[in-house]
C-alpha cells in the first residue's frame, strides 16, 4: 500500500512537470488563433501562438501576469496561477476598433486609440466575410473611399476628393506608386491579391511625413499574410482553398495557399487565378447606359453589329493570376529576415468607356485596349529588437525592388492604323525606420528613405491591312528617370492614458530627368530636356484626447506634398476626343494644407459613433489646362485635329467634408453598422470657382448583421447621391457618352442604391461556405466618373476549405 502511495506521489510531481501548453480560441467561433504575442509585464519573456493557436507557458513564472496580445482582438490578461486547470483561452474580437493595434501610421504598432488620424481597418476575417473580386472592392467595403471605374478590369480609389497620384499605396510597407502614376485614373490596386492579405489600413487625410511625396489625400496600406513558424522541433503544415463563382459577369475563381513552419524557418505561398466575362447591368435604371451595339472585326473588316442582350457589356471580360511566395528566418527572438516576391498579371482587356464613345452616328474604336498589366516585387525587410541600443528599440529596414509594364493599344473604327504604346518601369527602394522608448511618456519614430524609378517607354503604328510596322510617338520620354531621398522623424508624447500628442517632419529631395529628342522627331517641342530639382519640408502636429470614458476627440493639422513625376512633365496622350496633353519642362510641386477634427462617442460598447470633418488646401494644383505647343494652339494627333494642353500649376482648390460612422449593438449577436461621407469644395482658376472633378458626390452604406458560432448574415445597401450637370467638372461635363442625360440633354449622375444579401456559415472549423446575393431589385446604376455601369443582380458562391 506504502508502495501505491509512493508511485502515486511520484506520478502528480512527474504530471506537473509536464509541459504546460494552451490554446487560443477566438469567443465567436472557437476557431484556434495564430500569431497572438503572449508576454510578461516587463516583457522579458514572450511566446507566440502556433498554427494551431497552441503556445507553451513553460517560461513564465506562476505568479506573473501575462497579457495576450493580437490585432483583432481586445487586450487581455490574467494570473499564470489561474491557467493550471484550463486547457484554452478566449479573446474578445474587437467590437469598435478603439483598442486596435494600427502600423501605418508611424510603421511601427501603435494602439489607434493614440493616433490623432482616422484609420479605416480591415481584417482578413473581413476580407473572407467581405468576399471582394479585387482589392479595389475589398477598399470600397471600408465605406470611405469611393472607386471609380473605367473598366472592368480597375478601380481607381477616391478618398476626400483626392485620387490618384495624389494617394498612395503601400504593399507591405513598400510604395507602389511609380514615375507614371497619372492625375487621371489609375488601376494598379487589382494587381493585389485581396486573397493573400492579412489585414489593409487606409489613413483618411495627409500622411507625407512618414511617406513623402504624393500622400496628400490618404494613404492605403496592404499587409499581405506571413509566413508562420512551428516554434518547435516538429513541422506545421497548414492550407487554405477558395473557389468562387459569380453570375453577373459568370466569374469563375480559384485560390490555394499553404503555409509550411519549423523552428526557425518558414514558407508560404500563394496562388489566385480568376476569369470574368463580359459585365451584365440591371434592368431598372437610365437607358443610357445599355450597349445597343459594338463593333465586330472578321477577316480585317470592322462591322457594326446589334447587341442581343443591351445590358451585358461587351467587351469587358478578362482574367488575371496573382502568385506570392514569402519565406521568414529568425534566428532569434530579436531578429527576423523576412522575403517577399510578388507577381500579377492580367490578360488584355478592353477599355470600356472609350468603346461607347461616338463619333457622328458611328462608334468611335474598334479596338480599345490595354495590354497585360505585369506587377512583380521583391522585398526583403530585415527586423531587429534592441534593449541595449542608445538609438533604437527596434528598426526595420527594407529594400525592394519593382517592375511595372503596361501598354495601350487603339485603332479607329475602319482605320488600318493600329496605335500601341508600351511603358516598362523599374523601381527601386530602400528604408530603414527606427522606434525609440526615451521615456515612460515619450517615444520617438525616425528614418530615411531612397527610391530610384526608370522609365522606359516606346510607340509603334502598325497598319493591319499590310503587316507594317514603324516607330511611332511614345506615351513617355524613353529612358527617363524619378529618384527621392528623405528623412524623417516622429514624436509621441503621452503623459497619461487620456492624452497623447504626436508630431513629426520630413525633408524629401526628387530629382527628375525626362529626355525628349525620341519624341521631338514627332511633336518638335521647343526643348529637349526637362528636369525636376525640388525639396519639400511637411510636417504634422495632432493630439488624441480622451476627457471621459465616453468621448474621444482628435485633432490634426498637416502639410503634404506632391513633386511633379514623369507622367506630369513629359506624357503624350489624347486626354478626351479632340485634346491631346503635351508636355511641360516648367511645372513645380503642389502643396497641401489639411485640417481634421474627429469625435467618438461610446455608449458602453451598446452605441458608438464616430465622426470627423476636414478641410484641405491645395495650392500650386496640378492640373490640365489649354497651352500651345510650337506657337499652336491645335496640332494633328493620330489623324484627329486637337487642342494642345499640358499639365500646368495653374489652380487652387478647397476640399471639405464631413464623414460620420455609427455602430448599435442591438445583443451581442445583431448590430447595426453604417457609414456616410458627404464632400465639397471648388478648384479656383482666374477668381473662377469650378467643380472638382475627384470629389464623388454624397456616399455611404448600412449593414445589418446577425452572427453566431457558425451562421452569418448581412442585409445591407450601398447608396449614392445624384451629382448634376452643374455639378460636374468641365472635364466630365464633355463625357457625355459615360452619363445619363438629365431634362435638358445634359450629362449627370443619378442617385442610386443597392440592397443586398450576404451570408457565411462555418460547417465546421475547416470548411466555411459564402453566399452573396447583390443588387437585389437588380438596378441599373454607374458610380460617378465611371465608365462602366455596375453589376446587376449578381449571385455569389464561395467554399473556403482550411486544412
Amino acid at each position: 500500500m506504502n508502495l501505491k502511495l509512493l508511485f502515486a506521489f511520484f506520478f502528480f510531481i512527474s504530471l506537473s512537470s509536464i509541459s504546460q501548453n494552451i490554446t487560443v480560441l477566438n469567443s465567436q467561433n472557437n476557431e484556434s488563433i495564430s500569431g497572438v504575442v503572449i508576454y510578461n509585464a516587463d516583457k522579458s519573456q514572450s511566446e507566440i501562438s502556433d498554427l494551431n493557436g497552441v503556445v507553451s507557458l513553460d517560461k513564465f513564472k506562476d505568479n506573473e501576469i501575462l497579457f495576450f496580445k493580437h490585432l483583432s482582438f481586445q487586450y487581455f490578461s490574467i494570473e499564470k496561477m489561474k491557467l493550471k486547470t484550463v486547457l484554452s483561452v478566449s479573446l474578445e474580437p474587437l467590437t469598435e476598433g478603439l483598442d486596435e493595434v494600427v502600423i501605418s501610421a508611424s510603421k511601427f504598432e501603435q494602439g489607434k486609440r493614440d493616433i490623432p488620424q482616422k484609420i479605416a481597418s480591415i481584417s482578413a476575417e473581413s476580407i473572407t466575410f467581405d468576399n471582394p473580386q479585387t482589392s479595389a472592392d475589398l477598399l470600397e467595403n471600408t465605406g470611405n473611399v469611393y472607386i471609380q471605374k473605367s473598366q472592368l478590369g480597375g478601380g481607381s480609389p477616391m478618398i476626400r476628393g483626392l485620387s490618384t497620384n495624389r494617394l498612395l499605396i503601400t504593399v507591405d510597407g513598400v510604395r507602389m506608386n511609380n514615375a507614371i502614376f497619372r492625375a487621371g485614373n489609375v488601376q494598379n490596386v487589382i494587381s493585389i491579391d485581396p486573397f493573400a492579405i492579412e489585414h489593409t489600413e487606409v489613413i483618411l487625410g495627409a500622411g507625407s511625413v512618414v511617406y513623402g511625396s504624393d500622400a496628400i489625400g490618404g494613404v492605403m496600406s496592404f499587409y499581405t499574410k506571413k509566413p508562420k513558424l512551428s516554434y518547435t522541433d516538429n513541422m506545421d503544415f497548414s492550407a487554405n482553398a477558395v473557389a468562387r463563382y459569380a453570375t453577373a459577369n459568370n466569374e469563375k475563381t480559384g485560390h490555394l495557399d499553404f503555409n509550411i513552419g519549423l523552428k526557425k524557418w518558414a514558407f508560404l505561398s500563394s496562388v489566385s487565378y480568376t476569369d470574368f466575362d463580359d459585365l451584365r447591368m440591371g434592368s431598372h435604371g437610365p437607358d443610357d447606359y445599355l450597349r445597343p451595339e459594338y463593333v465586330v472585326t472578321e477577316n480585317g473588316i470592322d462591322n457594326i453589329v446589334e447587341n442581343p442582350n443591351p445590358k451585358v457589356q461587351v467587351p469587358t471580360g478578362y482574367d488575371q493570376i496573382n502568385l506570392m511566395q514569402k519565406v521568414r528566418f529568425e534566428p532569434g527572438n530579436d531578429l527576423n529576415f523576412d522575403l517577399g516576391l510578388y507577381y500579377s498579371t492580367t490578360s488584355d482587356y478592353s477599355r470600356y468607356d472609350r468603346l461607347i464613345r461616338y463619333k457622328g452616328d458611328e462608334l468611335r474604336s474598334a479596338e480599345w485596349n490595354y495590354g497585360p498589366q505585369r506587377w512583380f516585387m521583391s522585398n526583403l525587410q530585415v527586423t531587429k529588437l534592441s534593449s541595449h541600443s542608445v538609438f533604437f528599440d527596434k528598426f526595420q529596414a527594407n529594400v525592394a525592388y519593382q517592375n511595372f509594364q503596361e501598354s495601350r493599344i487603339d485603332r479607329d473604327y475602319q482605320s488600318p492604323l493600329r496605335n500601341s504604346t508600351n511603358e516598362d518601369v523599374d523601381a527601386i527602394s530602400a528604408n530603414i525606420d527606427f522606434e525609440k522608448q526615451l521615456s515612460l511618456k515619450t517615444q520617438l519614430f525616425y528614418g530615411v528613405e531612397y527610391v530610384f524609378n526608370k522609365v522606359n517607354s516606346f510607340g509603334e503604328q502598325e497598319n493591319i491591312d499590310d503587316n507594317t510596322t514603324i516607330t511611332a510617338l511614345s506615351r513617355y520620354p524613353n529612358n527617363s528617370d524619378w529618384s527621392s531621398m528623405s528623412v524623417y522623424t516622429n514624436f509621441k508624447y503621452k503623459p497619461s492614458s487620456q492624452f497623447v500628442l504626436q508630431t513629426g517632419l520630413r525633408y524629401n529631395h526628387v530629382l527628375a530627368h525626362a529626355d525628349f529628342k525620341e519624341n521631338n522627331v514627332f511633336l518638335n517641342l521647343p526643348f529637349e530636356t526637362s528636369d525636376v530639382n525640388t525639396g519639400a519640408l511637411t510636417g504634422t502636429a495632432g493630439v488624441s484626447w480622451i476627457p471621459a470614458e465616453i468621448i474621444q476627440w482628435k485633432l490634426n493639422f498637416s502639410t503634404a506634398f506632391r513633386a511633379p513625376n514623369i507622367d506630369d512633365v513629359g506624357k503624350v496622350f489624347d486626354s478626351e476626343p479632340g485634346a491631346v496633353v503635351v508636355p511641360n519642362n516648367d511645372i513645380s510641386p503642389e502643396y497641401a494644407y489639411t485640417g481634421d477634427l474627429g469625435v467618438r462617442l461610446n455608449f458602453e460598447d451598446k452605441v458608438i459613433i464616430d465622426a470627423a470633418t476636414y478641410y484641405t488646401f491645395l495650392d500650386d494644383a496640378l492640373v490640365r489646362r489649354d497651352s500651345e505647343l510650337d506657337g499652336n494652339s491645335y496640332i494633328d494627333y493620330n489623324g484627329e485635329y486637337s487642342r494642345v494642353q499640358s499639365m500646368q500649376n495653374a489652380a487652387e482648390a478647397r476640399i471639405y467634408g464631413f464623414e460620420v460612422g455609427i455602430q448599435i449593438h442591438f445583443t451581442k449577436a445583431l448590430k447595426l453598422t453604417s457609414q456616410y461621407n458627404v464632400i465639397g469644395g471648388y478648384e479656383l482658376e482666374d477668381d473662377e470657382k469650378l467643380p472638382l472633378r475627384h470629389a464623388a458626390p454624397d456616399f455611404g452604406n448600412t449593414h445589418l448583421t446577425w452572427q453566431n458560432k457558425k451562421l452569418t448574415i448581412d442585409a445591407y445597401a450601398m447608396y449614392n447621391d445624384e451629382m448634376s450637370y452643374n455639378d460636374l467638372a468641365p472635364s466630365e461635363q464633355s463625357k457625355d457618352y459615360m452619363y445619363a442625360a438629365d431634362e435638358d440633354g445634359n450629362p449627370y449622375t443619378p442617385s442610386w442604391y443597392t440592397f443586398n444579401l450576404r451570408t457565411q456559415y462555418k460547417c465546421n472549423p475547416d470548411l466555411t461556405l459564402i453566399a452573396s446575393l447583390e443588387n437585389l431589385t437588380d438596378q441599373r446604376y454607374r458610380p460617378y466618373s465611371s465608365g462602366i455601369s455596375g453589376a446587376g443582380r449578381n449571385l455569389i458562391l464561395a467554399v473556403k476549405y482550411a486544412l
